[in-house]
């Protein structure tokens, strides 16, 4: 049970008389859960410090300083090249790791924040005793907070409680950060692991909160097929866009219209992970596209009304939306745009202000922003339709005729897209190449302050992608939220054992270095090889965004489900902690462990028992790194794409050095022995997208894998190696335990090369990093 406040009138006793007394008893979490606790509930920031040196002994920190100087106190500039240290004794590689755990509690902390607006909105609406309901088939309904914090949440109000310990230990971490606080980089990385744990126990509450408060799907494989894309939107009606990560405004809006019964009559529709969650919450929602195309978007005008919530919003909303005469309501304290609070103003006069031409409003009363933006909407749509947002095909050609070709804008993009030949053919009226910049640009729109002439570059190009925006329509399965406890039942054993190859999960932000396309290519190299593929955020968003031959996407080709072969997109950046939810739950589920408090055993379990890998592939957010270091922790593998090295720091594993690669074997009374570098990387940058799929097969090999598993992983590592570089990888010896791991169809020739290597046979253990645990599981 949850707070109790109750006053007291008039009490009279033998020792006082006491009357208008106010009286609140603090939270009691009822704890129906019958599991033993484990060693580590609610840890701190020191509890799991010797399971973070265990992992950072094998996969030590590999630091690319994006900057050699410290600059964060007044004793700096600080100069850490060639061995210096500053002015408080750091050195750069402290200095590295610093910033890396400044980065995931900004994180963290986003989605921390995040979790208690989303918990907060929905005890006030619903009541802290409102039940968790994620439906039949799940029991094991919080594994990241079960694990980590050691309680089961059965209603809203026990979510609190979780809340208050992680905010306790971001700020925790944080302080670490301070000048004259921690000086080592093992320890600095060590809290970074550690927040990021943090992190995934937040995002768990918040997702967890939403589905039970607004009805999300639960764990729904066949959860509806929504439309995606800039040409999606219905344009001849009023469009209300809601951009961010938080739904709440954008369920008001729905439910604005469901009571007008107008929602065919307003088109709705979200950019980022709003976008997500407002199909989950209504399927005939529009999902835009994601932070690359926000710009896109807003200078095309076809939004009337722009709603913004938090996170992964652009900075010029505002400022854009003006310019093309939409209207902008703020609905979130992180992002005021310096508008005026009207959250108490007359709803009519907020409307009336709005449709006259007022830029926007701070509205911080989710129910009055969702009738306000759906009223002003109605309003200014007819009045809006003619205006004229883009340049047209000769507007662009005078303009194209106006660039002097000096390679400013293409020195400037991140991508170096090839903009200055594409303005000059478009000046003599072949916009083709404009074209090609638009598929892969990543419409951060740094190109145009750098043009010498002032070009509108952005406008240039979506003009002249006209004809293909408008034909950006597909099709994107709503989230489907957590995976159930059955289907863990089902595919539990099979990871374990190696026979399901692996889980390779999608995620992370649209950063990419060559388009979007890579993705979809990735996905679909595992799914037929049978893997069970995960996607979540902007990269199940960009899944969606690739046609086959027959005009069909991934999501109408493969099932839903969380099983081989098929493709599950869990949702919003929140829904991430479903993916490392999954991974908890295998040994909770098929191998019966405890997981209440019991970090460290079963991030021992999932390091050397389950093959799965996670792929971010254009990650370029603090919440993408604390997401990602929070995997780590779990011994999840993490590869990144080309720009994620701007992160400046990676968890390699050395294979050259053979002492790194011993466990315990616990059939063996806890003999050390030697397994090969499985997974052989915490976190890699891979430059191409070939490259990156072969990691992935590699990084799910796992010591535990039975023979039979070892030979279907190491099958598909060869076969894509040779696939995408022509050659078998030089490492595969490394991997063959026994003579059993070979595949089939190459082992005479296989067992050649292994005999001139002089490779002898080994042991396939029970294996485990835990002095501790070496001899308890026999």
């Amino acid at each position: 049970m949850n707070g109790i406040n109750f006053k007291i009138e008039e009490l009279k006793s033998a020792l006082a008389e006491i009357g208008g007394v106010d009286v609140t008893i603090g939270s009691i979490i009822e704890d129906t859960w019958e599991e033993a606790m484990g060693p580590t509930p609610m840890p701190s920031i020191d509890t799991l410090r010797t399971w973070d040196h265990i992992l950072l002994n094998r996969y030590k920190p590999f630091y690319s300083p994006f900057c050699d100087m410290c600059c964060l106190c007044t004793y700096g500039k600080c100069d850490l090249t060639a061995g210096k240290i500053g002015a408080c004794g750091i050195d750069i590689g402290a200095q590295q790791a610093r910033m890396y755990l400044l980065s995931s509690c900004i994180g963290a902390a986003t989605h921390g924040a995040h979790a208690r607006h989303m918990v907060e909105h929905l005890i006030e609406k619903l009541g802290s005793d409102h039940k968790i309901d994620l439906g039949r088939f799940i029991s094991v309904n919080a594994p990241n907070i079960m694990a980590v914090v050691g309680m089961r949440p059965e209603r809203l109000g026990d979510l609190r409680k979780v809340l208050d310990y992680a905010e306790e230990q971001i700020v925790q971490c944080l302080s670490a950060t301070h000048t004259g606080q921690e000086g080592s980089s093992i320890d600095f990385e060590s809290k970074s692991m550690h927040v990021g744990m943090i992190d995934h126990v937040v995002m768990e509450a918040a997702d967890i909160a939403q589905i039970t408060g607004c009805g999300f799907p639960k764990g729904d494989s066949d959860a509806p097929l929504v439309e995606i894309g800039m040409g999606t939107l219905d344009r001849s009606k009023p469009v209300v866009i809601c951009v961010g990560h938080n739904v709440v405004t954008g369920t008001e809006i729905v439910d604005h219209l469901m009571k007008k019964d107008m929602m065919d009559k307003v088109e709705v529709g979200g950019l980022c992970c709003t976008a997500h969650d407002l199909t989950r919450y209504e399927k005939t929602a529009k999902v835009v596209g994601h932070l690359s195309k926000q710009l896109y978007f807003i200078r095309s005008g076809v939004a009337d009304v722009i709603v913004v919530d938090e996170q992964c919003v652009r900075l010029d909303t505002l400022k854009e939306a003006t310019k093309v005469k939409t209207a902008v309501i703020a609905t979130s304290d992180k992002i005021c745009y310096g508008l005026p609070d009207r959250t108490n103003d007359p709803r009519q006069e907020i409307i009336k202000d709005l449709a006259n031409g007022v830029p926007g409003a701070l509205i911080l009363d989710p129910e009055k922003a969702g009738e306000v933006a759906v009223e002003v909407a109605l309003r200014i749509s007819e009045k809006r339709r003619k205006l004229k947002a883009l340049p047209d095909k000769k507007e662009v050609m005078k303009l194209a005729r106006d660039c002097n070709v000096c390679g400013e804008c293409k020195r400037t993009c991140p991508l170096d897209l090839p903009i200055p030949g594409a303005m000059k053919t478009a000046a003599k009226g072949d916009l083709n190449g404009l074209v090609d910049v638009y598929d892969l640009c990543l419409g951060c729109g740094v190109c145009e302050p750098a043009c010498r002439r002032d070009l509108p570059i952005l406008n240039m190009v979506q003009r002249a992608a006209e004809r293909k925006v408008k034909e950006e329509k597909y099709l994107l399965r709503s989230g489907r939220g957590p995976i159930l406890d059955t289907e863990i039942r089902n595919v539990g054993p099979p990871i374990v054992l190696g026979t399901i190859p692996g889980v390779v999960a999608y995620v992370g932000c649209a950063n990419y270095s060559k388009g979007r396309g890579a993705l979809a290519e990735m996905a679909e190299e595992f799914l037929r090889r049978r893997y069970i593929v995960v996607a979540s955020g902007c990269a199940a968003m960009d899944i969606a965004m690739r046609k086959d031959e027959d005009g069909k996407t991934l999501y109408e080709k493969y099932p839903g489900d969380f099983d081989a072969g098929c493709i599950a997109n869990v949702g919003s950046c929140v829904a991430n902690s479903h993916i490392s939810g999954a991974c908890i739950k295998i040994p909770s589920i098929f191998a019966r462990r405890n997981i209440r408090g019991n970090y460290e055993e079963i991030a021992d379990y999932i390091l050397n028992r389950i093959g799965a890998c996670g792929v971010a592939w254009g990650v370029y957010s603090q919440k993408a790194e604390a997401i990602a270091v929070g995997c780590n922790r779990w011994g999840i593998p993490v590869i990144v794409g080309p720009h994620a090295s701007k992160y400046r720091r990676l968890y390699l594993g050395r294979k050259d050095i053979e002492d790194d690669w011993y466990v315990y074997d616990v059939k063996a009374k806890g003999e050390r022995v030697f397994v090969g570098p499985a997974p052989e990387h915490l976190m890699y940058a891979s430059e191409t997208k070939e490259e990156c799929i072969v990691m992935t097969a590699r990084l799910c090999i796992r010591p535990n894998d039975t023979t039979k598993g070892r030979m279907i992983k190491l099958s598909h590592y060869l076969d894509l190696s040779e696939k995408y570089f022509g050659t078998l990888p030089d490492d595969w010896p490394v991997f063959v335990r026994t003579e059993a791991d070979l595949p089939i169809a190459k082992k005479d020739v296989l067992l050649g090369e292994l005999k001139e290597v002089g490779w002898k046979p080994g042991r396939i253990p029970d294996p485990t990093n835990l002095e501790r645990f070496k001899l308890k599981w026999r």
